[in-house]
């Protein structure tokens, strides 16, 4: 087997991990030139004694109990038995050669560590217009035309989502290794309802530190489904609040930032100034965005990240 293909899970819903399965099933590679991991996060029931995996010679059910993204990617990284691992959300349907491209680019670059693709939204309903600007940063839809990477941890033009992501093991153990000395970055992205992010740039930012580098390329991309629940405004809001806090979780360990700077009361003015000009939705975005950076500036006030 050449690469580990790993789902991480928790309380799947069933249509879509359905179809992320059938994604699977049409890959160009033949499945004994790959192992599947499906890792339970903690599901409300047990996903081993509802989904049937015999259609793939390598294929394991892992249970994780310990609830979050960032524990069910390590545990991933600890089962699997390959040197290339890819990263695949429940609701994500790879193109057909996704896992090809991928061990391609990983013969082709070995100064890459991480690398990812583009991820085309499909959408349960239209996407409201004032929304579209927002897709990258919130739901994760990134479409482009060229290839790029980058060596620097400053940089994160080239960093890669988690959707469909690639890693070397070598860096996946490394990330682990670091998380296991660190608490700040095993409290990084998402945990049961709430809403983090940051882990899976913690583990492409690992392969900066480790001599290589990370990249997005045109030729992998994947569909990601999204059901009109993400779309309501309420969500989307804690979903800024929750990636604002981690941005900061992020920065203390990266740029060591024990504290982030008090903002004057004129400065707060102004911003708020600001904000009540823009449209309706725009202003609950940005004040999803000011409400995280205060929660994480009294976090690490109080040094609890």
């Amino acid at each position: 087997m050449r690469v580990s293909v790993i789902i991480c899970t928790h309380n799947p819903r069933t249509e879509y991990l359905r179809r992320t399965l059938g994604g699977l099933k049409a890959q160009t590679v033949p499945n004994d030139q790959w192992e599947f991991l499906l890792i339970d996060n903690a599901s409300n029931a047990m996903l081993a004694e509802s989904w049937n995996l015999d259609w793939h010679p390598a294929a394991r059910h892992v249970r994780e109990e310990n609830l979050g993204l960032a524990n069910a990617r390590l545990r991933a990284v600890r089962e699997v038995k390959t040197d290339l691992c890819i990263f695949v959300d429940d609701d994500n349907v790879l193109d057909k050669d996704y896992v090809e491209q991928c061990l391609r680019i990983a013969n082709e670059c070995p100064h890459l560590g991480v690398w990812g693709g583009q991820q085309r939204g499909e959408f349960e309903v239209e996407v409201p217009v004032w929304l579209k600007p927002y897709l990258p940063d919130t739901l994760a839809v990134r479409q482009f035309e060229y290839t790029r990477w980058s060596n620097f941890t400053h940089n994160c033009d080239s960093v890669p989502f988690g959707a469909g992501m690639c890693v070397r093991t070598s860096v996946g153990r490394a990330w682990a290794e670091k998380v296991s000395t660190d608490e700040r970055r095993s409290r990084l992205g998402r945990i049961g309802q709430s809403l983090g992010a940051g882990e899976d740039v913690d583990l492409a930012l690992t392969a900066c530190e480790l001599g290589m580098g990370t990249g997005l390329f045109s030729e992998l991309q994947l569909t990601h489904l999204i059901p009109k629940e993400r779309l309501n405004i309420n969500y989307l809001a804690r979903l800024v609040e929750g990636g604002t806090v981690s941005g900061a979780m992020l920065n203390s360990i990266w740029r060591n930032e024990k504290e982030l700077p008090k903002i004057s009361l004129l400065r707060r003015l102004q911003r708020q100034i600001r904000i009540w000009r823009k449209p309706k939705p725009a202003r609950v975005l940005e004040r999803a965005k000011v409400r995280g950076y205060d929660i994480a500036r009294e976090l690490l006030d109080r040094s609890e990240i």
